[in-house]
């Protein structure tokens, strides 16, 4: 038994919502649902792992704004009726293998029956940024439980503490507004694909599995020097990493990588799921796609 994906989503910025992390996050959320046959009135959970947002917001969380905007059991909570219980999640790129994760302990624990991570990042506006380095996009990913044999596997996380030297996101102040700074070193591809490897021994070793056992895999974020480095490091070909098409994606880059044109994958494909992100953090998880209607 275990998670699985009934549907991806990825949505891209346009003029109206370049600047909105929020809109993204609606619209991908919104197609997800709808691609899936879903209404936003099925949902138990929304997870909302999107970091960079709307003016630089920090109250209130993203997770039930988005969930007002769908409208998934937008009024009150009654206690004798379904309802949608959402919150947000930060651990940058790492953010959707973390909310999946959560979901996962959810699900299996029959508190809920399906879920929606959703991830968006955007200039927060003009002026409030300095040198913004991620593209515009939102993801979703919709989740249920399946009793066969497949799904989700544990996540296997690897912490390498570097201080914040690989990736920092600072917010100060600066002609009289709140300015987001975001300072990227040149060791980040080496340090992501250093804990990245670890990760990925650590989830093969429990499985008892080797990486010719392995079908695809998938990593975030999507940098060509972290992909080659991480490729180097595991002994493969750098082809047989998949990323998401857009090298600047953030927080969605997983949603990406998992999708990019071809999900569902046939029933029993084995994915190397990996992401990396500031910290540094890295984590590695195996899932084996059911079959059509495993649910």
């Amino acid at each position: 038994m275990g998670t699985v994906i009934d549907r991806l989503e990825i949505v891209h910025g346009g003029w109206r919502s370049r600047h909105s992390a929020l809109h993204l996050a609606v619209a991908a959320a919104k197609s997800c649902l709808e691609h899936a046959g879903r209404s936003a009135n099925d949902l138990d959970l929304i997870i909302n792992t999107g970091l960079y947002r709307d003016r630089n917001l920090g109250e209130p969380a993203l997770a039930a704004m988005i969930q007002e905007d769908i409208g998934a059991h937008p009024e009150d909570p009654h206690s004798d009726s379904h309802g949608t219980f959402s919150f947000d999640l930060a651990n940058g790129t790492c953010g959707v293998l973390t909310g999946l994760q959560i979901v996962d302990g959810f699900l299996r624990s029959h508190a809920i029956r399906c879920a929606l991570v959703v991830a968006s990042d955007a200039d927060p506006g003009h002026g409030m940024s300095e040198h913004f380095p991620f593209s515009a996009t939102g993801g979703a990913v919709l989740c249920s439980w399946t009793h066969g044999g497949h799904g989700l596997g544990p996540v296997h996380w690897v912490n390498e503490p570097d201080d914040g030297e690989s990736l920092r996101a600072t917010v100060g102040q600066g002609h009289n507004r709140n300015i987001l700074h975001i300072n990227q070193s040149d060791s980040l591809d080496e340090r992501y694909a250093s804990a990245s490897a670890a990760a990925v021994t650590s989830c093969l070793a429990r499985a008892v599995r080797g990486l010719e056992e392995v079908d695809a895999i998938v990593a975030a974020p999507a940098r060509p020097g972290y992909r080659t480095a991480l490729a180097a490091r595991l002994g493969i070909p750098e082809t047989r990493i998949g990323v998401a098409d857009d090298v600047r994606m953030h927080t969605a880059a997983l949603v990406g990588a998992l999708d990019h044109g071809r999900h569902h994958r046939a029933a029993g494909t084995r994915t190397l799921i990996v992401a990396a992100g500031a910290g540094v953090t890295a984590g590695a998880a195996l899932y084996e796609e059911p079959p059509v209607n495993a649910t």
